[in-house]
């Protein structure tokens, strides 16, 4: 069982999971559904510019990993699904359940956190959600702007009924958190659940479902771009309408010589095997909202289901796909590190093969020309790891997740680097089984 099926069931995720209902994505990578009719689309596409074959030998490095801090659940939150933000000598991040406050409506244990961590491992909450009008389950990484902190939850707030559609906040490093905008579902999106990008002084951010296009396949929307001002002055620039221009965008969006890029998880021109609805896209948007397709995935080696956001080193794009590939896990692929060119040329650097990691679910990190991701399970124990990849597809892996009791296991998030060290966490396992905040020195 993988860490993305656990924590989407553990955080009861109210639209995306009627919109998991409908489109094959996620429960494609959790392989419980048997085959889907293919439809009328190809199979095939013929966009796919090369794959690469993985390195047949996993290659480990010697590193040493250091748990800075164990999650027990109240007061200071429990799985932290997003990794960590460096600001002023301290790390800052998110746990999606936990705290102080019972989560109104939802089945959870609290409703999650901000906190802040020194390098030594000193915890400190920041702010405990309270499930009404300042959200619930952050799952996405924070920002700062000018020693602000900007975040997002997916769920509550006071604009849409039941479980909530979410909210944007922004919090001090002392503690005081603001509501800047709560979604409505329709036609503002709802669940953000990706990290918010400053561009100039505006926050761009993307809705995995909500929006004003809904269909068979994403009947609670397809999910929106938006942009939103420090003030709270939100605008959908995009919403996504059918399958070929993606459904439900997980990720955030990076910035390049004027344009937007993101990734959708599902949909696109092809379908393969369960991902009747497509393997999801590549795509680009304008701040004033044109959207274009620069890649579909779909002929299995070239990746399915991109979770994570894209990074630009050199002018060429960067991201991970949560399944697909050549590598054999189950029916779907244990998932790739891919390049893309800003014209749309897509190659696949590695795909994974079960002990070098498999199922990626978030952005890669570049350090001098070196990338470093996580996989969150596979591995020498099968729950997770840390890796390190070259710019031709190189892949060594630095540590594996599982093998004392408490270094904790399913590393959901990425990882950030601070002086040479790497921060990042996992969402479960450590010493109370909450998840852990970590440190890998290379």
């Amino acid at each position: 069982m993988n860490s993305s099926t656990l924590s989407r069931c553990a955080l009861c995720v109210c639209a995306a999971a009627t919109l998991l209902a409908g489109c094959g994505g996620l429960q494609a990578a959790g392989g419980t559904q048997g085959p889907v009719p293919q439809g009328q689309r190809p199979e095939n596409p013929s966009s796919v510019s090369g794959v690469r074959p993985s390195p047949r030998s996993v290659r480990r490095a010697s590193v040493t990993e250091t748990v800075l801090y164990s999650f027990r659940g109240s007061p200071d939150g429990v799985y932290p699904l997003t990794g960590l933000t460096y600001f002023k000598g301290t790390l800052y991040g998110t746990t999606s359940e936990g705290g102080v406050y019972d989560c109104p409506g939802l089945d959870q244990v609290g409703c999650g956190t901000v906190y802040s961590i020194t390098p030594s491992g000193t915890e400190t909450v920041l702010h405990s959600f309270k499930g009404r009008k300042d959200g619930a389950l952050p799952e996405a990484r924070l920002i700062v702007r000018n020693g602000t902190l900007y975040g997002t939850t997916a769920f509550r707030g006071e604009k849409c009924p039941l479980q909530g559609c979410g909210t944007v906040f922004s919090i001090t490093p002392s503690g005081h958190e603001t509501v800047l905008h709560g979604f409505a579902g329709s036609p503002d999106g709802a669940s953000p659940e990706a990290r918010l990008l400053n561009v100039n002084g505006t926050l761009y951010g993307t809705t995995y479902v909500g929006g004003s296009h809904v269909g068979v396949n994403c009947p609670s929307g397809c999910g929106t771009v938006f942009s939103i001002t420090p003030g709270g002055k939100e605008k959908v620039l995009y919403s996504f309408r059918k399958d070929t221009d993606g459904v439900s965008p997980e990720s955030g969006l990076t910035y390049f010589k004027g344009t937007l890029y993101g990734t959708t998880v599902d949909g696109g021109a092809y379908s393969r095997h369960y991902y009747s609805h497509g393997c999801g896209t590549v795509f680009t948007i304008t701040p004033s909202g044109k959207e274009k397709v620069l890649h579909s995935f779909g002929n299995g080696t070239d990746g399915i289901a991109p979770q994570s956001g894209l990074i630009e080193v050199n002018g060429t794009l960067y991201g991970t796909t949560y399944t697909g590939g050549s590598g054999h896990c189950g029916t779907g692929g244990c998932g790739t590190v891919f390049s893309i060119t800003p014209s749309g040329r897509e190659t696949v650097l590695h795909s994974f093969g079960g002990p070098d990691g498999h199922e990626p679910t978030t952005a890669l990190l570049n350090v001098n020309s070196t990338l470093y991701g996580t996989t969150n399970s596979g591995g020498a124990h099968g729950f997770g790891t840390v890796f390190s990849m070259t710019l031709s597809g190189y892949e060594t892996v630095l540590y594996s997740f599982g093998g004392s009791g408490q270094d904790g296991v399913f590393p959901e998030s990425g990882v950030i680097d601070v002086n040479g060290t790497l921060y990042g966490t996992t969402w479960w396992g450590g010493a109370s089984n909450g998840g852990t905040v970590f440190s890998i020195t290379l």
